[in-house]
């Protein structure tokens, strides 16, 4: 895996390297799911991570490998993971977290969150962004700021030339772990897996990658629609 971080930078980012990953280790950990969702779980690594729902849509025009960045925008913790689809489980180039510590003012962490994100499509090049889509929060504060981050993300990507498509979260969800309400935890345990990761990814990158992962297997269905999607 390529490092991420800038030259010269001395932004918290925590790249997670991967290497053999032996099958079922995850299963034995707590992830906070009930049995149901557990075999859920199980019965979609059993079926190569598909999405039932998603192969029964309506087939698109096909789509070849294409290397994915996958944002999980947040004021203080935007998640980043990178992967390329070349190869039938797709290798992860890139992932970390950029932390921007609460005594930083709004402007600052907006660039900080642009100039990181500009230095990782430069270093791995991706051809196509998915981000995480809007929720609601009751607290409006709360939804601007995290409007200004996925802003900041998203403005650098259509920079880049890169289309950037949005992804519901409960979609990821369902489509990682099968379930639309799984804890993060769940997530991660089957992101470290679907992509054969040594280690369990801090929260963020590993949402990231997820959303990177959801818009990996959509590829060839109705999940792209040009409606959501941004240029």
């Amino acid at each position: 895996m390529r490092n991420c971080e800038k030259a010269e930078s001395s932004r918290h980012i925590s790249p997670t390297p991967t290497s053999t990953f032996r099958p079922g280790f995850f299963i034995a950990q707590p992830v906070g799911i009930t049995p149901q969702q557990l075999a859920a779980m199980q019965q979609r690594l059993a079926s190569g991570g598909t999405d039932t729902q998603a192969t029964q849509a309506t087939q698109a025009k096909p789509v070849g490998p294409q290397v994915i960045i996958g944002i999980d925008p947040s004021l203080r913790g935007t998640g980043y993971g990178v992967i390329d689809t070349a190869q039938v489980t797709p290798s992860t180039l890139c992932q970390g977290t950029i932390r921007c510590p609460a005594e930083w003012p709004l402007s600052r962490c907006l660039r900080e969150i642009s100039e990181t994100i500009e230095g990782v499509l430069l270093k791995n090049q991706p051809t196509v962004a998915a981000v995480e889509g809007l929720f609601f929060a009751q607290n409006i504060r709360t939804a601007l700021v995290m409007g200004q981050a996925r802003g900041a993300a998203m403005a650098t990507l259509a920079n880049a030339g890169l289309e950037v498509f949005e992804i519901a979260p409960r979609k990821v969800k369902q489509a990682i772990v099968g379930y639309g309400a799984a804890q993060k935890e769940a997530v991660a345990k089957m992101v470290q897996t679907r992509l054969a990761l040594s280690e369990l990814p801090e929260p963020d990158a590993a949402d990231a990658l997820a959303i990177a992962l959801t818009y990996a297997q959509s590829i060839g269905t109705s999940l792209p629609d040009p409606s959501i999607k941004l240029v």
